[in-house]
């Protein structure tokens, strides 16, 4: 197994409220991405609807995942690559859910990840409902998890993803421009402090008056930026040297070094 893993974030545009346009879209973006042979493709969150309509939303959701298997699933086995498949507007029970899945370089989906924290400030809390479990899966042998947006804010659940050894971190994300500083720091300090490689995939649309921020990013367990996207639509990559995180935890010893009688 090579110790280096390619990545690359699609920072799409989407449009509001149009899941057949943005499925379009992506699959577009995707089949231009595999011409540069990443080992992992990302998306951002809620590509399908948008974040979010607040009219109509469950007629705009995807069906248990149905579309987001067929398409993207598809796309993942045709071109062997494995695919963060970001976040979709899912219908699932009667609920709808922020929902993240994983497929692996045979097309199968092998995590999926309901949003934990809902953004409470723009009322996500009152369309989706809260998911009650983490996500760590490997892919190519390294042990990942992924969380979505709003999540990043709560410190716990990427040191609880760490506590299972994870190396890398997927965040995948609609974040607005106005924000977009906290985005970048809090980014660097999970990486810091988690000793981990941290994923960033935002998007760059516009819906009703919040204008989303881009600058996607993948930083390194040092905290340093490997690569950065600007704000518009481009595909971001970057290659990951997954010896790194290791050689950090051996020198660093903050895990080492708990107090686990009191934490």
């Amino acid at each position: 197994m090579s110790a280096l893993m390619k990545i690359s974030c699609l920072q799409m545009k989407m449009e509001l409220g149009n899941p057949s346009e943005n499925f379009l879209h992506a699959k577009q973006m995707i089949r231009r991405a595999v011409k540069e042979h990443p080992d992992v493709l990302v998306l951002p969150e809620t590509w399908n609807t948008g974040f979010f309509p607040k009219t109509g939303l469950a007629e705009l959701s995807s069906r248990n995942l149905a579309e987001v298997k067929e398409h993207i699933g598809g796309l993942a086995m045709e071109y062997g690559v494995n695919i963060v498949a970001g976040s979709v507007s899912n219908l699932r029970g009667g609920k709808i859910f922020n929902k993240a899945a994983v497929f692996d370089r045979k097309g199968a989906c092998i995590a999926e990840y309901d949003k934990m924290h809902l953004f409470t400030p723009m009322g996500e809390d009152g369309f989706y409902a809260r998911g009650d479990h983490i996500c760590v899966f490997s892919l190519d042998g390294i042990k990942c998890g992924v969380i979505i947006c709003y999540d990043l804010r709560v410190p716990e659940l990427t040191r609880r993803l760490s506590l299972d050894g994870f190396e890398m971190l997927f965040v995948v994300s609609q974040w607005p421009r106005e924000r977009i500083a906290h985005l970048r720091c809090l980014t660097a300090a999970r990486a810091i402090e988690n000793q981990i490689f941290v994923v960033n995939c935002n998007s760059c649309s516009a819906a009703d008056s919040t204008v989303y921020g881009g600058t996607s990013a993948v930083i390194d367990p040092l905290g340093r930026t490997l690569a950065l996207a600007e704000e518009t639509e481009e595909i971001l990559s970057a290659e990951c040297d997954m010896n790194l995180a290791e050689e950090v935890r051996g020198s660093m010893h903050g895990f080492r070094d708990r107090h686990h009688g009191l934490y």
